[in-house]
């Protein structure tokens, strides 16, 4: 019998949460006069953890995708994905050029050098691009100053047959915090002003909160969601239920022993949890070496058999222990939802580890089978 743990990802879930941010665009776009924002999910590091194929079927109804690794860009057209494909971080080497032209898959230019190798090694036929601008994330691109230079380059590449549509990119650092949008978008306007092609701003906190950055004038937007997309909040102060989400990915696990423990009894290396009274826990198979955060300590919320409750004392390497107290029926075999469908948020549970929902989705491990969700039998596995 194989180990008690297993996670889940419903492609219907991925599907309806393309469809609230959908919704959610139209409705801002309806209110202002203007046109709705084309969508590029953004599939990277694996769909979040969820898997390319299952995102390319759950996000079909996207007008593009975005990701930054080539072979999952391969994946994508391999899985039947006939649409635009965004390439993140653009191409990194020559050799690329030609899988870029190859899969028809479109660029970022954010350096240089990028420039530089398209002058010398050309595609068979015109590569779509986006020239992008560091407005404060500090990462990649183009400087404010340099921006509109780059862009002469990219239009004299475009003019020479090696560009096909060129347009404009940025990547907001603080559309999640109370700082906002505004001062980076006002470096956006001042470099990009007067430049044509179409514009892709935003990330999930800013398609929810500005969803309308970039639009208008003429030219066609793009918004690129993330996180959202899976049914987690890029705010620590605003849950995923607020915009309709569903959790996509649900981890879950089993009882596999209980302990009765008397007052003073000590849970998990360290002793760091120590019954106040007389109680019983649960051991629940499921680890660190699972993906499971390690600083998730007491107090992590977590559901045994459909009930609330908490961990118990350190995460060890393949068991973590739970309180039975408010559940008092359970016992071996009970089933426990880590985070997802029927359980806590996997925001709740980042936030008692201190870190963020994204870590945790990509974080699951290997080992963990991935199985068909129960609202979705049959799914791409």
């Amino acid at each position: 019998m194989p180990r008690p743990i297993s996670a889940s990802v419903s492609v219907s879930a991925l599907a309806h949460n393309l469809a609230a941010v959908r919704r959610h665009l139209d409705a801002a776009a309806h209110e202002a006069g203007t046109a709705a924002p084309s969508i590029w999910a953004v599939i990277k590091a694996n769909a979040y953890g969820h898997g390319i194929e299952r995102a390319v079927a759950g996000f079909s109804a996207a007008q593009g995708l975005a990701m930054l690794d080539p072979a999952e860009a391969v994946r994508c057209r391999e899985a039947g994905w006939g649409g635009p494909i965004l390439m993140l971080e653009g191409f990194f080497d020559a050799a690329d050029i030609e899988l870029f032209d190859r899969y028809h898959l479109t660029t970022v230019i954010h350096h240089r050098e990028q420039l530089d190798l398209l002058e010398s090694r050309r595609p068979a036929r015109r590569l779509d691009a986006y020239l992008k601008v560091d407005t404060g994330m500090g990462r990649l691109g183009f400087p404010e100053a340099g921006y509109r230079e780059a862009y002469a380059r990219a239009r004299y590449l475009r003019e020479a047959g090696v560009l096909g549509t060129l347009g404009k990119m940025t990547h907001f650092a603080t559309a999640d915090g109370p700082q906002g949008i505004a001062q980076a978008l006002a470096r956006f306007e001042r470099a990009a002003a007067g430049l044509p092609g179409p514009v892709s701003l935003c990330n999930s906190a800013a398609t929810l909160r500005f969803p309308l950055a970039g639009a208008g004038a003429g030219q066609a937007a793009w918004v690129r969601p993330g996180i959202c997309l899976y049914g987690a909040s890029p705010f620590e102060d605003v849950p995923a239920q607020a915009y309709g989400l569903l959790p996509a990915m649900t981890l879950r696990s089993e009882i596999i022993a209980t302990r009765r423990l008397r007052p003073g009894d000590a849970v998990g290396y360290g002793s760091l949890f120590r019954a106040p009274e007389a109680m019983r826990v649960g051991v629940v198979a499921c680890g660190y070496a699972d993906g499971y955060p390690r600083h998730a300590g007491t107090g992590t919320p977590v559901a045994v058999g459909g009930v609330p409750t908490r961990v118990l004392g350190r995460i060890s390497m393949d068991m973590l222990v739970v309180d039975l107290q408010p559940a008092p029926h359970a016992g071996v075999g009970t089933p426990v939802v880590l985070w997802g469908e029927d359980g806590p948020s996997v925001d709740e549970v980042a936030r008692a580890a201190g870190t963020i929902g994204y870590e945790l989705l990509c974080a699951v491990a290997p080992r963990v089978p991935f199985e068909p969700s129960g609202r979705n039998q049959g799914e791409p596995q």
